[in-house]
């Protein structure tokens, strides 16, 4: 590897260790006790873990969304980088 390579290879591991920490990932889905009496004695803990559930699920939704936008520019770059690249070698 030449000294060129180097500052791209740092630059791509960084993405890649970065990359996965910023992506959408889903909440996980509450536990809800088949046990009537269960729900009884912890439905406080249940009911706090319901509610933390829909705001996790509300800031995924917002991710996506965010993401989606995201992914439609940077396809719309590439197109259009697409179309300068044909030009450029027909």
């Amino acid at each position: 590897m030449n000294a060129y390579n180097t500052p791209l290879v740092l630059v791509i591991n960084l993405l890649v260790a970065w990359g996965p920490a910023q992506a959408c990932t889903a909440p996980e889905r509450p536990f809800l006790p088949q046990s009537r009496a269960d729900m009884r004695i912890y439905a406080d803990l249940i009911r706090w873990d319901f509610e933390i559930y829909i705001a996790d699920v509300q800031n995924y939704f917002r991710c996506l969304d965010e993401e989606r936008a995201r992914a439609f520019v940077e396809a719309r770059e590439v197109a259009e980088e697409y179309g300068q690249f044909v030009r450029m070698v027909e």
